[in-house]
């Protein structure tokens, strides 16, 4: 029997949103509720999430469902992670002044994560966090890590977001990025107290230049 022999059962529609899920994973690594909510609802269902497992498990990836957060996520198979080759395949890696305004927006989403929701910010709000923590970055490189962050369902914004009250939408995806551990490393640069080690500069999500 065909492993995909499911997708011949599918509805025209089922069909059509299966390709679409895949092919956003793929291409953006998160599907959150907040912002693609058809396809969230889709994938979020235990035998949606089955199937589109059984599809993915072909190229070593599994999509893993945070119903709390809303947020669906692309990552690799347990079993292929230390596969050698194929560790750090199709991976985007974050170059330091990037992995820099991530920390920043994930401060900003934890520290009004309950107060308000959605969680919006304004571009002000990033520039007074950013000066807190000595970073400093051009209009252009702000510019561009915006829409990297944006394409990978992290942020959404207004067409203003060249402008200090431009606003800022800042999905749950921004805690997944990270984990304590790196948030803490990252941090080490900027806390006088805290300890000396070396930012990494290979953070990532996992993503394929896929065009849906």
């Amino acid at each position: 029997m065909n492993d995909f022999d499911f997708m011949k059962k599918m509805s025209e529609e089922d069909a059509y949103l299966f390709k679409r899920c895949i092919r956003k994973m793929l291409d953006a690594t998160f599907i959150v509720a907040d912002k693609d909510e058809k396809l969230y609802d889709f994938i979020s269902s235990e035998s949606n999430q089955y199937d589109v497992n059984t599809y993915l498990a072909a190229i070593g990836y599994k999509v893993v469902v945070e119903d709390r957060m809303k947020v669906a996520m692309l990552q690799q198979s347990d079993e292929d992670v230390e596969t050698v080759g194929l560790k750090r395949i199709n991976l985007y890696r974050f170059d330091p002044k990037q992995i820099k305004l991530l920390m920043v927006l994930w401060l900003l989403f934890l520290e009004r994560m309950g107060y308000e929701e959605p969680v919006y910010i304004t571009v002000g709000d990033i520039m007074d966090k950013c000066k807190i923590y000595q970073i400093n970055l051009k209009p252009a490189e702000f510019k561009d890590t915006y829409r990297i962050f944006k394409k990978f369902s992290l942020i959404d914004y207004s067409d203003d977001i060249s402008t200090e009250e431009g606003r800022v939408r800042l999905y749950p995806s921004l805690q997944f990025c990270m984990d304590i551990g790196q948030l803490k490393q990252v941090m080490a640069e900027y806390v006088p107290d805290g300890d000396d080690s070396e930012m990494e500069q290979d953070e990532y999500l996992e993503s394929e230049d896929t065009d849906e």
